[in-house]
C-alpha cells in the first residue's frame, strides 16, 4: 500500500480513507498511545539499567533526570535529533552484532575459565521453563505462550519504516528494499539473540531469577551481563551495560519525538484540540511534546511498586496496542485489495505486491487479534488476579472500539464502498515529484559502500 501510494503518516491515513474515516481515528489514537507508552518505559528501563551500578540513586531522581533531558532534547535541540539518532542506531548495530560474536566466542572457550559450555543449558535445566507454579507439558507450553507474548512487544520495524514515506527520497524505489532489509534483519537479530541469551545463561540463573522476580538490585544485568559476571570477564560488562543504557535513552528519545508528531498530525486534521496544533518558531509542536511528557510521568509509577512490576505493566499496555495496529494494517490492507479489484486495477502493475494475498492479511490480522487477547491470560490464573495488570493488558482492546464508534456517531461516518475508495489522490503529486527526481550521485566510494549496506 505505502509502495502504491508513499505519503506521510500512511497506515493510519490509508484506515480512514479506504475504511472508515472513524476507523483512522481510532488507529490514529492506537498508535499514539502505543508510542506514548513506550516512554516511560524507556525511562523506568533506564533505571532499571543504572542500579546496575548503583542503587543509591533514588529512583525519582532518576526518573525526573530522563525527564528533563528529553523536553530539552524535544524542544530546543530537535535540529540535532536524526543526527544524533543515526549514530545512536548504528551504535545499536554494533552491540547487536558484537554480543552475537561474544556469544559464539565464549561458548566455545575463548573465556578466562576456558570453559566450553557450548549448548549446555538447553540440557540442563532445558531449554523450555514452565510458566511460575505449573509443571509438566502445561507448564511448558505456558512457558512457551509467554515468551511469544513477549516476543509481540518485539514485533515493531516495518511500520515505523512506513511513517516515513511521505519524506523518503524517491520512496518506491527505496522503501521495497528498506522493508525487504528490516524484516530479514531483525528476524535473523532476534533469533540469533533469543538462541544467544539461551546459550549463555539458564533460566534458573539465581541473577536473573531475583532481577525478574524480585526487582533485585542488578536487574539491568541483562543475560549478556550475567553471563560476562558468571565468566569473570572484566570491564566488559560496564561497557555493554553503558551501550544498553544509551540505547534505552535513546529509544525513549525517538519515541517523544514520534508520538509528539503522531498528536500533531491527529490535530491538524481535526482529531484532535485545535491548540495541539501550535509550533514554536523552530517548527516543533510544542504543546504535543507537553503532553507526550505528561504521559511520561507514568514513570514515576516505579516510586511505588518494583521496577520489574511496572516494567511488565508498560509492556502489556504497548503489546496490546502494537498488535492491534498491525491488525488494522491486515484490514485496511484487505480494503485496499478489494478497492483495487472493484475499480479495475491490476495488481500486477504495483510497484511492489506481497505473495499469498489477501489469505495472509487473514492470517495476520486474525494472529494479532488473538495474541491481542491472550496478552494478558495470566492475570485470570488462579491467585494471579490483579487489577493494574489487567487494566494496562486490555484497556486499549476496549478503547479502540470505544474511539471507533464514538467517533462515528458523532461525525456520521460511513464504512467506504470499495467502488468509492480513492486510490487516487495525491497521486499527482507523487508523479510529479517522479518526473523530476534526480538521484544524488554518490560523494565518494565509501559513502556508496555504507549506502549499500544501510539501505
Amino acid at each position: 500500500m505505502v509502495t502504491y501510494l508513499p505519503i506521510s503518516s500512511p497506515f493510519i491515513r490509508f484506515a480512514g480513507r479506504w475504511v472508515d474515516d472513524a476507523f483512522g481515528v481510532a488507529a490514529g489514537y492506537n498508535f499514539f498511545v502505543f508510542e506514548a507508552a513506550l516512554v516511560p518505559f524507556e525511562i523506568v528501563a533506564c533505571n532499571v539499567i543504572i542500579n546496575f551500578w548503583s542503587t543509591s540513586v533514588p529512583p525519582a531522581a532518576i526518573i525526573a533526570i530522563v525527564i528533563v533531558i528529553y523536553a530539552l532534547v524535544n524542544l530546543f535541540a530537535v535540529k540535532w535529533y536524526g543526527e544524533a539518532e543515526f549514530w545512536m542506531a548504528l551504535g545499536k548495530v554494533l552491540l547487536i552484532v558484537g554480543l552475537l560474536l561474544y556469544t559464539f566466542f565464549v561458548m566455545v572457550g575463548v573465556n578466562p575459565l576456558g570453559d566450553r559450555f557450548g549448548f549446555r543449558y538447553w540440557r540442563d535445566p532445558g531449554s523450555f521453563k514452565p510458566l511460575a507454579g505449573q509443571t509438566g507439558s502445561l507448564g511448558r507450553f505456558m512457558g512457551w505462550l509467554q515468551c511469544l507474548i513477549q516476543a509481540s512487544f518485539t514485533i515493531a520495524g516495518p511500520d515505523y519504516v512506513s511513517m516515513a514515506a511521505g519524506e523518503a527520497e524517491n520512496p518506491r524505489v527505496v522503501l521495497p528494499r528498506a522493508y525487504k532489509a528490516v524484516f530479514y534483519r531483525l528476524t535473523t537479530f532476534f533469533m540469533l539473540g533469543s538462541m544467544a541469551v539461551g546459550i549463555l545463561v539458564p533460566y534458573d540463573d539465581p541473577t536473573l531469577t531475583a532481577a525478574f522476580e524480585n526487582s533485585a538490585p542488578g536487574a539491568a544485568a541483562s543475560p549478556y551481563v550475567v553471563s560476562m559476571i558468571r565468566l569473570q570477564i572484566p570491564v566488559l560488562p560496564h561497557i555493554v551495560n553503558a551501550m544498553v543504557l544509551t540505547s534505552a535513552l535513546s529509544a525513549g528519545n525517538s519515541y517523544v519525538y514520534c508520538a509528539s508528531r503522531s498528536l500533531f498530525g491527529l490535530a491538524l486534521e481535526g482529531k484532535a484540540p485545535k491548540f495541539l496544533t501550535k509550533c514554536t518558531r523552530n517548527g516543533v509542536p510544542i504543546y504535543c511534546v507537553i503532553v507526550v511528557l505528561l504521559i511520561s510521568l507514568l514513570a514515576f509509577l516505579q516510586v511505588g511498586e518494583e521496577s520489574a512490576v511496572v516494567l511488565s505493566w508498560f509492556v502489556s499496555l504497548v503489546t496490546a496496542s502494537q498488535l492491534l495496529n498491525f491488525a488494522v494494517m491486515c484490514f485496511t490492507y484487505v480494503m485496499f485489495k478489494r478497492a483495487l479489484e472493484a475499480q479495475g486495477i491490476d495488481r500486477n502493475t504495483l510497484i511492489y505486491k506481497s505473495w499469498f494475498q489477501p489469505y495472509m492479511a487473514y492470517f495476520a490480522g486474525t494472529a494479532c487479534l488473538i495474541m491481542a487477547f491472550v496478552g494478558g491470560y495470566p492475570v485470570f490464573l488462579p491467585g494471579a488476579w490483579n487489577v493494574p495488570t489487567f487494566l494496562f493488558s486490555y484497556t486499549m482492546i476496549f478503547v479502540f472500539p470505544c474511539i471507533y464508534f464514538g467517533w462515528k456517531f458523532f461525525k456520521k461516518t460511513k464504512v467506504v464502498k470499495k467502488e468509492e475508495a480513492d486510490l487516487q489522490e495525491n497521486m499527482d503529486e507523487i508523479a510529479e515529484y517522479e518526473a523530476n527526481y534526480v538521484p544524488e550521485p554518490y560523494k565518494n566510494s565509501f559513502d556508496k559502500w555504507f549506502n549499500k549496506i544501510f539501505s
